[in-house]
C-alpha cells in the first residue's frame, strides 16, 4: 500500500452545501477501494497564481491517504468529470507504508488535539466592587493598570568593553608619496 497526497482546488463561487458532496464522494471512494484517509486539510479560499477557468480564487483542500493505484485513478477520474473542480494533483508520499503504523500515528495526533478540560473556577471571596470600596482610589488605579498592561522587564545595560583601540596602537595609514 502507498501513501498519497491529493490537492484539489474547488470553485470558490459554490456554497459550503454544494462543496460538501465533493468531499463526501472522496471519503466514500476511500472506503469502497479499501483506502485509509489519514488527514483532510481544508485550507479554504485563496488567490490562485494564475486564472483557471476565468477564476482568480480557489477553495483548496488537501487529502492525505493510504491506498492502491485504483483508488487514485478513481479519485482523479471523479475530479476530471466534476465541474466544481478547477484543478487537482496527486503526489506519492511513500511507496511502501505500514498501515498499522499510520493508524497509530493518526491516533497519537488526534489524542494531542483533544482540548484539555478547563480547570474548575474557584469563586472569588471579594468582588471587584467590594474590593475597590475598601481601597483608596490610587490603589484601585494601580491594580487596574497591573491587569491591563504589565510592566515590561527592565533590561540591564551591558558593561562598557575595553576593546576600543587607542590611537597609538592603531596601524597608521600610509600616504602615497607624490613623485
Amino acid at each position: 500500500m502507498r501513501r498519497y497526497e491529493t490537492f484539489v482546488i474547488i470553485d470558490p463561487d459554490i456554497t459550503q452545501e454544494q462543496r460538501e458532496p465533493v468531499l463526501e464522494r472522496v471519503r466514500e471512494l476511500m472506503t469502497q477501494q479499501d483506502g485509509f484517509l489519514v488527514f483532510e486539510d481544508v485550507w479554504g479560499e485563496r488567490k490562485l497564481a494564475y486564472a483557471i477557468k476565468k477564476k482568480e480564487r480557489g477553495y483548496y483542500i488537501r487529502f492525505d491517504y493510504c491506498g492502491l493505484a485504483p483508488l487514485v485513478n478513481e479519485i482523479e477520474r471523479f475530479f476530471r468529470i466534476d465541474d466544481r473542480t478547477l484543478k487537482y494533483m496527486t503526489i506519492v508520499l511513500d511507496k511502501d507504508v505500514d498501515l498499522e503504523k499510520v493508524k497509530e500515528e493518526k491516533a497519537a495526533v488526534e489524542s494531542q488535539r483533544e482540548p484539555e478540560p478547563a480547570p474548575p473556577e474557584t469563586p472569588q471571596e471579594t468582588s471587584p466592587e467590594t474590593e475597590s470600596a475598601e481601597l483608596d482610589p490610587e490603589q484601585v488605579a494601580e491594580k487596574q493598570a497591573e491587569k491591563v498592561a504589565p510592566e515590561p522587564p527592565v533590561e540591564e545595560e551591558a558593561p562598557a568593553s575595553d576593546t576600543t583601540v587607542s590611537a597609538e596602537n592603531a596601524t597608521p595609514v600610509e600616504k602615497k608619496e607624490e613623485a
